[in-house]
């Protein structure tokens, strides 16, 4: 039995980190769903990951080609490629089978567009709706809040010797979703600068993302 709308509202709210988010509730959240296949995905992720897709898929992936995926960009709204194309045409887009319905919604923060939540179905199956939509969309809203909760957390709790002042800064600014450009332009450093930085931190605190400085991170120094 899938899970209620509510019960996945409860769940978001009450998880420790992003590992528990996307191990156990997106798992109801694909069964709410009906689908086949589904995904949360964060923009900061390592772009090195983007390379082992396969070609075939490459387009599928791209803003330009893609008119689903732009229009999450563009609008930050949730959508599904019957709501923009004939029938038929998703197909020649995207050529994987379990890809035969997607639909897509925003995961945002200080008005940013940071991430997504991806569901598919094969061609056998029923298309998305305008009800799932208008579900997806409430539980894109709940994972925001989520994130932007969390992410306020670290200026806190990152408060330990082992990161010097302004790793300290830079952490703090991660937390609050900004580029390393941006955090360059704010504390008058390079944004190479920033980058070393942020390794420096990962290394220290054995994490691989900015993502992990809320769900791995915050926990371990909160600990001590």
């Amino acid at each position: 039995m899938s899970s209620s709308l509510q019960s996945l509202f409860l769940a978001i709210a009450q998880a420790r980190n992003e590992q528990e988010v996307r191990s156990r509730i997106m798992v109801d959240v694909g069964a709410y769903f009906q689908a086949n296949r589904w995904g949360l995905f964060f923009s900061d992720r390592d772009p090195g990951k983007t390379t082992a897709i396969k070609k075939s898929l490459q387009l599928a992936l791209s803003v330009e080609y893609n008119p689903v995926l732009r229009y999450l960009v563009e609008h930050h709204a949730p959508i599904h490629e019957a709501s923009l194309l004939p029938p038929g045409a998703w197909q020649k887009i995207c050529p994987r089978f379990d890809h035969g319905h997607v639909m897509v919604g925003p995961i945002v923060n200080h008005g940013h567009l940071v991430g997504g939540v991806g569901l598919t179905r094969t061609q056998a199956n029923s298309a998305f709706n305008e009800r799932d939509l208008s579900d997806l969309g409430a539980l894109c809203l709940h994972l925001s809040t989520w994130l932007a909760i969390n992410q306020s957390k670290p200026a806190k709790i990152l408060d330990s010797p082992i990161l010097t002042p302004r790793e300290l800064q830079i952490a703090e600014l991660v937390a609050q979703g900004l580029t390393n450009e941006s955090i360059g332009k704010s504390l008058w450093i390079s944004e190479n600068s920033v980058k070393q930085a942020l390794k420096r931190i990962f290394r220290k605190r054995e994490i691989a993302s900015r993502v992990e400085l809320v769900g791995k991170l915050s926990p371990t120094v909160s600990s001590k």
